[in-house]
């Protein structure tokens, strides 16, 4: 009994009706100015909220007309918080005030409280219905507000983080039950790469579709609000028509942070809403899931992040592209999350030069950095390794890791600003930082396939295997060099690699880790699905991600044409889930139960190792061979670092290493052939590589200096003149015995020499 008292505490609090009471949600402002709405912490803080990101200077006033139920006397609270507070930081970046009517209260909010609270404002008469109310930023470091209340009652407001409280639901005048939307076959919940790949390819094989994405924009952390740029090599492997949906909507970024136009929202949205087979939810936050019994979800409940209206979605397939399971938790699906030495949060940041010199305000508050404490920025920007949280909580403290991050940030350009880089800084200026985190891991739901690292690295071979994941295993460390300083929240990362993963054709990653071992009627795609922390290295990159999600909208097709289960994809019906696998991206029909279209303008099918990221041998002279189809002997490494190379990349090797590779062409004709041979110079690369060229009845053998440029265009250089029958074989053979360096081995092309 004694446990009870505090909850029925609570509720004897909350009990007052709050009569002659106005509450705004900060989100519902019709006019946000500077203020961005932050929706990442919902299920931690129970709303989204409005962030006052300016990066040191104040942004724009949000503001609000509102009207009172009656004129008079009223109490002012404002829930807020002192987001430095929990550190025991000095200073208050995070200050604003709230203004009535152009007014300011006399209280100065977000200086109170290390954790969500509301802070009282005093009273405010109000003389007229009509009210105007403005959030003024006082700093530009990322000042929130969720809520305001005016009240004429005595009670200081319950300060609970539940989802759509009663009373806040009392208060906003929403409708107890809420608004239906069914009819759909397949509910996608979140909008990244594997979200955006599951919804429009089950809508173009004649599904109905929900997708829901709790931002405003599409794309996830391969979006402009994230940036991080879409890797991982697609159309190739088993299934080389899988990627084509990615292609459409990939970003164009030529480095990480890139630019907000190189991330293309807008392009990702006329996509998808291109569909008629799709509805769109964005800004829509899903919270909680209805179950059928204990193994089916029967709904999944969302509210409009700027209205609160509530929304319960309906369908006989759900999807998790979520990134941390969330929907998949909430329906009771079995999940594995390390406890230890998980990869962290980003959030990188760029920087610029004026014509002029530039202010900086100091950040007593932030970390105490100098120049030595982080990796100097190079190219004006804070990449990818600006990480942290790895062994704090990526569920329950999301917002203390993102906050981190800036403080981080932060303290870094107080730095180069005002401390020992000022001198070489006088013109910099912040230009962007990403105030949405980028997490890299936190649930793993189990599905009947738990891929691992040694799955992968053997090449096991499952028989539904069909995502080619090309990424390294590549997973995130503190890095040592920079962890001293702060050894219980480190902020800067190191990645480690284990580079044994097929780059060119693949690793499969099979089917079945793409569905929930316990919950019937649930996929999942992205970040969250079934494999170990160290198989999610590969897997969990963008263009990965999106693949996943078009095998899974394939498979809901199947699944509604059939009133089958995700398993019994597998189970029952791979044979026709393979040919949907082998149709092109844009293929289509209206309804399940029509023809399926093939357009004219589809892309050319690729062959198992993808278009070419370099010179495309078809398009060269006489008949290429890339070293993608050569013999290796001995230990070689795949590489694409420098640019200019023939295919997929190259392959390179030390010096007495006693490796070889072997490259065999056929001539198309009779006729004299000029034999060439292709690798990318470099000084570290040996001056005497033995080179051996090789038919039925002539031998050739070169040295050659690979410090130098090769002659030929397409870097290539000529080993010298054969006369070939039709179908004779030339054999090219570069070794690494001699060579006195690093060799380098990229093709061979054998070009019929004009008379």
């Amino acid at each position: 009994m004694r446990r009870l008292l505090p909850l029925l505490l609570l509720l004897a609090f909350a009990a007052p009706l709050w009569g002659q009471s106005v509450l705004v949600e900060a989100e519902s402002f019709a006019q946000p100015g500077g203020w961005k709405l932050d929706t990442q912490f919902i299920r931690e803080m129970g709303s989204p909220y409005l962030l006052a990101h300016g990066l040191g200077d104040p942004v724009a006033d949000a503001t609000a007309k509102v009207t009172f139920p009656e004129t008079g006397e009223y109490k002012v609270f404002v829930r807020t918080k002192d987001w430095v507070a929990r550190w025991n930081a000095p200073g208050t970046p995070g200050r604003f005030q709230l203004l009535v009517n152009g007014q300011p209260l006399q209280e100065t909010f977000g200086t109170k409280g290390a954790d969500w609270n509301w802070q009282a404002g005093g009273s405010v008469k109000i003389d007229s219905k009509e009210v105007e109310l403005a959030l003024h930023d006082l700093t530009g470091f990322d000042g929130r507000c969720d809520a305001i209340l005016f009240t004429k009652d005595d009670a200081t407001p319950p300060n609970e983080g539940k989802i759509l409280s009663a009373w806040r639901r009392d208060l906003l005048g929403l409708e107890e039950k809420p608004t239906e939307k069914g009819g759909y076959d397949l509910v996608v919940v979140g909008g990244g790469y594997s979200g955006m790949g599951a919804a429009l390819s089950a809508a173009r094989m004649g599904c109905k579709v929900a997708l829901i994405q709790d931002r405003p924009v599409l794309g996830g952390n391969g979006s402009s609000e994230v940036r991080v740029w879409a890797m991982g090599n697609i159309r190739r492997g088993k299934y080389p028509r899988i990627g084509e949906i990615v292609e459409e909507f990939s970003d164009q970024a030529k480095k990480s942070p890139g630019t907000y136009e190189e991330f293309g929202d807008d392009k990702k949205e006329a996509i998808v809403e291109a569909e008629k087979n799709i509805d769109l939810f964005l800004n829509h936050h899903a919270f909680k899931v209805e179950m059928d019994g204990e193994k089916k979800i029967a709904a999944v409940y969302a509210f409009d992040t700027r209205t609160s209206e509530e929304k319960r979605f309906t369908s006989q397939l759900f999807v998790d592209c979520t990134g941390h399971g969330t929907i998949g938790y909430l329906a009771g699906a079995d999940f594995d999350m390390a406890e230890k030495g998980r990869m962290g949060m980003s959030n990188m940041w760029a920087w610029a030069e004026a014509d002029e010199e530039r202010k900086f305000p100091e950040t007593p508050w932030a970390l105490d950095l100098s120049m030595k404490d982080f990796p100097y920025p190079r190219d004006h920007h804070g990449q990818w390794f600006w990480e942290s949280g790895f062994d704090k909580d990526p569920l329950g403290d999301a917002e203390g890791i993102r906050d981190w991050n800036l403080r981080a940030v932060y303290g870094a350009f107080n730095a180069m600003k005002n401390k020992d880089g000022a001198d070489k800084h006088e013109s910099a200026y912040l230009t962007w930082m990403a105030y949405v985190g980028g997490p890299r891991e936190s649930r793993l739901l189990r599905g009947d396939v738990v891929l691992n690292q040694d799955d992968i690295v053997a090449k096991r071979d499952f028989t539904d295997g069909c995502v080619p994941s090309t990424w390294s295993i590549d997973l995130h460390y503190p890095k040592k060099q920079f962890a001293e300083k702060f050894p219980d929240n480190p902020f800067i990362s190191i990645a480690v690699h284990d580079r044994r993963v097929d780059r060119n054709f693949g690793y499969p990653v099979p089917y079945r880790c793409f569905y929930s071992r316990n919950i019937d009627n649930l996929f999942m795609a992205g970040r969250c699905i079934s494999v170990d922390h160290e198989a999610l290295g590969t897997v969990r990159v963008m263009k990965t991600c999106g693949m996943m999600g078009e095998v899974v909208g394939k498979a809901a097709s199947l699944c509604a044409t059939y009133d089958c289960t995700p398993r019994e994809v597998y189970e029952r019906y791979w044979p026709e889930m393979d040919q949907l696998l082998k149709l092109p991206g844009k293929a289509r029909r209206a309804d399940l139960d029509d023809e399926i279209e093939i357009p004219a303008n589809v892309p050319l099918l690729a062959g198992p190792y993808g278009p070419p990221t370099g010179l495309d041998p078809a398009k060269l002279a006489g008949t290429v061979v890339d070293d993608t189809e050569a013999e290796r002997i001995g230990k070689w490494t795949e590489g694409a670092g420098l640019k200019g190379y023939v295919g997929y990349g190259y392959l390179y090797a030390g010096g007495d290493s006693g490796g070889a590779v072997r490259f065999a062409v056929e001539a198309p004709e009779a006729g004299l052939y000029d034999i060439h041979f292709a690798y990318q110079p470099h000084e570290n690369r040996g001056k005497t590589v033995p080179v051996v060229v090789e038919t039925k009845n002539q031998r050739l053998e070169k040295k050659i200096n690979q410090q130098a440029v090769p002659p030929i265009e397409g870097g290539f250089i000529s080993l010298g003149e054969l006369n070939l029958d039709k179908g004779e074989v030339v054999t090219v053979i570069v070794a690494t015995a001699g060579a006195g360096g690093n060799v380098h081995a990229d093709a061979v092309q054998i070009v019929p020499v004009k008379k």
